[in-house]
């Protein structure tokens, strides 16, 4: 996966006319997602990350505090950018909820993301057995999803008593579907269960499903 790739996990563009100044433990983190997606993920230590991206041992530690610390900054940061990616995909689309959830499927299941996501649930995992050094990965995780979908679906005028039950829904299914794939590699069977969950939302806006489902 190339960190620049439109369907890969790059940075966003600035709005017209704008600059982005990132600071130099943002460009840092820029560098080792570039570097991940090109040279992937397995058995680098932070002397090798260093090396690869033109950086020392010593400025990453100093940035991240430790490997760990690194890992969890590179989860929160593609996590960040595929919210960024829903929200432009909603906008497409004319915020029909099938079509976004089709289409973020198909960015997610994009075959350059998977090193990052086996990081994501490994680092998941760990934090579930209460390792401290991932525990902060737990913090928010889900809150930051659902509020990302809730924004979302209330431009769609969806009621806000049942968005949210929704938001949740779909991020279960969503991150459900994703550990199947790659635990199985069945691509066409979690495609048809993500068709159906879609299916259940076609041609309909969530305020419109989510009456009959939350009523």
């Amino acid at each position: 996966m190339q960190g620049t790739k439109s369907s890969g996990v790059g940075n966003e563009e600035p709005a017209e006319g704008g600059v982005i100044e990132r600071s130099p433990k943002q460009r840092l983190l820029d560098a080792v997602i570039d570097h991940f997606a090109t040279d992937g993920l397995a058995d680098q230590s932070l002397r090798r990350i260093a090396e690869a991206i033109g950086s020392s041992h010593r400025m990453l530690l100093y940035h991240f505090g430790s490997k760990d610390g690194l890992l969890l900054e590179v989860v929160r940061e593609v996590e960040a950018r595929t919210q960024a990616r829903l929200a432009q995909m909603a906008e497409v689309t004319d915020l029909r909820s099938d079509g976004v959830i089709r289409q973020m499927w198909s960015y997610v299941t994009d075959p350059e993301l998977a090193g990052f996501e086996r990081l994501f649930f490994a680092l998941y995992g760990r934090a579930l057995q209460g390792d401290p050094a991932t525990l902060p990965l737990l913090r928010g995780d889900i809150e930051h999803w659902l509020d990302a979908n809730v924004a979302l679906a209330a431009d769609m005028g969806t009621p806000a008593e049942l968005v949210r039950t929704h938001s949740r829904l779909g991020l279960a299914v969503v991150r459900g579907l994703l550990l199947d794939l790659l635990a199985t590699g069945d691509r066409a069977g979690v495609d048809a269960a993500l068709e159906a969950f879609a299916g259940s939302y076609e041609g309909r806006w969530w305020g419109a499903k989510a009456g009959a489902v939350g009523s």
